[in-house]
């Protein structure tokens, strides 16, 4: 902001813009996987992402700026739904949940170190972090393209009444299936709610804890995205081996564990906006990342107990969707409040309030039998010629 000049609410349209053009793309990009070859698409989306990434460290305005942000949702897009479908590909028993928590840690690794960028632009501008990371991420997506392959064979090649691969699929008769599915409708409410919670915390966590605690720009993004993003690290992998465990004995646990993280991260979010002690507050976050991160662990796992196997990458694409729309909104909706004198605390316990929601609404997927793959659909389907 010091070296581009921007309102508060244009510094939040950066990330709006990002997440709004990721999420448009999502669903189609989600398709693209279930349609093509999972690994190619990873490997491209790691690479135009890096060059995006290096063309952000040359935008001297504001314009420039905003343009690149766009940019990198576009490459970005393509990258996530194809992985997590790849990864519930290899892994298709008691291993499922943990291994789609130990792919999202990735990014929460990653989020971790995040506050590195703030350290660096200190000492040498902020221009520099983006020439570094997209310089490795184009090395790390040349042995992508050397190592990374789909499976020899995948459920996803199976319909859930004939053992013969059907046609390929098309992008409208995918849309068909997941929107008259229950159990995905129920999701993608939770994902309204779990996207305007997540990007909201993400986007003004740090100025939240910097202006109440009186501390830099630095420490405070290096104190809340380490706090953050490890307890959502260790949230991913205990949500996952949990679920996977005890889903030895009840199939329904890979919904009740999401449920449970919900019920604790709800009072966690709203005793970050009441305190008015650090500790306390940075504790309240790391509970809220532990418990949170239960359902993204189970996520892709939940869909797989609703959602046809050969729309699961779409699946995930149209949640993404959902969850970046509403929430690029609610983080640009946060810079219009704060230009308005309005305490970011107020959107805190509105976060706390949808989280509490999003439980009950997982929870009501547990009156639907999770032993069956096959998707639960709104209206009946005929059956199969003989």
């Amino acid at each position: 902001m010091k070296a581009i000049p921007m309102t508060e609410a244009q510094f939040g349209l950066l990330t709006t813009v990002f997440l709004l053009v990721y999420a448009v793309l999502s669903p189609f990009a989600g398709f693209l996987a279930d349609r093509f070859n999972r690994s190619r698409v990873i490997v491209i989306s790691v690479f135009v992402w890096s060059l995006v990434t290096i063309l952000t460290a040359y935008a001297r305005t504001y314009e420039q700026l905003l343009v690149t942000r766009a940019l990198m949702g576009l490459s970005e897009a393509a990258c996530m739904p194809a992985s997590a479908a790849l990864i519930v590909d290899y892994h298709r028993g008691a291993t499922r949940s943990l291994a789609s928590g130990l792919l999202l840690s990735g990014a929460m690794t990653g989020g971790a170190l995040g506050g590195i960028g703030g350290v660096l632009a200190e000492s040498h501008g902020w221009h520099f972090a983006y020439l570094l990371f997209g310089c490795l991420g184009i090395g790390f997506a040349v042995l992508l393209g050397m190592f990374l392959r789909d499976p020899p064979t995948s459920d996803r090649s199976l319909t859930p009444i004939l053992a013969e691969k059907p046609p390929s699929p098309k992008f409208g008769d995918a849309l068909a299936s997941l929107f008259t599915n229950r159990g995905f409708l129920v999701m993608l409410s939770y994902g309204c709610l779990g996207g305007v919670v997540s990007w909201s915390v993400v986007g003004w966590m740090p100025t939240y804890i910097k202006e109440k605690f009186t501390l830099t720009q630095g420490l405070a993004g290096m104190s809340t995205m380490a706090y953050l993003n490890v307890a959502a690290l260790i949230g991913m992998l205990v949500g996952g081996a949990w679920a996977d465990r005890w889903s030895r004995t009840n199939q329904r646990a890979r919904i009740l564990v999401p449920v449970i993280g919900l019920c604790v991260a709800a009072p966690a979010v709203f005793l970050i906006a009441e305190t008015d002690t650090l500790w306390v507050a940075l504790g309240a976050l790391a509970l809220y990342g532990l418990s949170r991160h239960f359902v993204d662990a189970n996520s892709m796992p939940i869909y797989c107990l609703f959602v046809e196997p050969r729309y699961r990458a779409t699946s995930w694409g149209v949640s993404t969707f959902v969850a970046c729309a509403v929430g690029g909104a609610g983080i640009y909706a946060g810079g219009v409040l704060r230009d308005a004198n309005i305490n970011v605390s107020r959107v805190f316990q509105f976060a706390a309030i949808c989280l509490a929601i999003g439980g009950l609404l997982l929870a009501s997927l547990l009156r639907h039998s999770p032993s069956s793959r096959v998707a639960i659909p709104l209206v009946p389907t005929p059956c199969p010629p003989k």
